[in-house]
This record gives C-alpha cells, structure tokens and sequence, in this order.
C-alpha cells in the first residue's frame, strides 16, 4: 500500500482527492497528521511550477509520496487574473469572501457584469526518488457577478457552467465537469499504472 501526503490543507480539495482515488492502492494521507508544518514559497511563474515546489517541499518534509495542486481562476476579461493567484487575489490573508468580493470589484471596474473564465488545474505526483507524474484539467464557463449555491468553495458560486453554479452541483456532478476532476482522473489512471510498474512499493 503506497503512502502518498496530499499537500493542502483545503478541506475540499483532500475530500475531491480522497475520493478520485478510492479505487487505487494508496493510503492517502492530510498534511494535518504531521503536525504544524511550514508552507512553501510558492514563487513558480505557472500552476505547474508552483505543483511542483508544493510536491517537492513535501515530500522532503514528511519523507513520503507527495501529491499537489495548483489551481486557480483565468478570467478572460481581467487579463486571465486572478491565475495562479486566485487563492491568494485579495491578499497573502485572504478568505473566500474576500477574494469574491476583489474578483466583483475588478470585474465592476472592466465595466463588466460577467465574463468568459475558465477554472485550470496541474497536479504533481512526486515519489522519493524524484519521480514525478503529471497531470493537468480545464474547465470553461463564465464568471458572473450574481451568486448562487451553496456548495463547493472558492469563487465555485460565481462560476456558471450552463444555467448553474459549481456551488449548485453534488460532488459527484462537479468532478465529472470541474478541472480538478479531469486532472484526477488523469493522475488517477497515471498511479495505476506506475503502482502497477513498480510493485515494490510501500
């Protein structure tokens, strides 16, 4: 059975990625069964960069397989902002709300009310030795300035695909279209194969 951390601390993002990978043979476990942790410096210019020193910075602080994200919001009519910013858009201390509340803000400014937008997703497998798996998802819809739902988290209630929100779908609905679920199944079915590769694993 192959330990693997999952590097967020994102309640959502461990319950999406605990269950993408039910059928594997993992053990998944939180960053909060290792105590107080530092964070990285996330200072990658791309959301696989910033995976990448998110997995790396893991793996060497925990001594297992790590398993990261980055994933963020393009809005086509802010210049593809907030981008790898997204959870971070209102500040290094910035909640939900306030991120929401700067991403109305900024689209008010562009004298908009909704815009093109699509939610991007790169997740980094990396094992002890430095080998590294990489899988990536997109999901497009449009951002308006009207929220609906209550689900999901992030800017999930201002993102439209079709006549709903992401915060208005199940779980199951989500990871069927969101990016993250596309970049799950993908690494989902990479780890199979190399778990399958290399037998002697943990």
């Amino acid at each position: 059975m192959k330990k693997i951390v999952i590097a967020t601390k994102n309640k959502g993002k461990i319950k999406e990625m605990t269950n993408a990978f039910q059928g594997l043979d993992v053990v998944l476990i939180p960053l909060s069964g290792f105590g107080d942790l530092p964070d990285p410096v996330e200072n990658g210019r791309t959301f696989a960069e910033n995976a990448r020193i998110k997995a790396a910075f893991y793996m060497k602080h925990t001594g297992c397989a790590c398993l990261a994200d980055d994933s963020g919001l393009e809005v086509e009519a802010l210049g593809n902002a907030p981008g790898i910013y997204s959870a971070r858009f209102a500040g290094y201390h910035a909640d939900d709300r306030t991120n929401n509340e700067k991403l109305l803000a900024e689209l008010a400014h562009a004298g908009r009310t909704e815009s093109p937008a699509a939610y991007r997703c790169v997740l980094v497998f990396m094992d002890k030795d430095g080998t590294e798996l990489l899988a990536e998802g997109r999901c497009g819809g449009i951002i308006r300035s009207t929220a609906c739902g209550t689900g999901g988290f992030g800017y999930d209630p201002y993102f439209y695909v079709g006549d709903k929100t992401i915060a208005e779908l199940t779980l199951k609905e989500k990871n069927k279209i969101s990016h993250r679920g596309a970049a799950l199944r993908k690494m989902s079915q990479e780890l199979k194969e190399y778990l399958h590769e290399n037998r002697n694993h943990e």
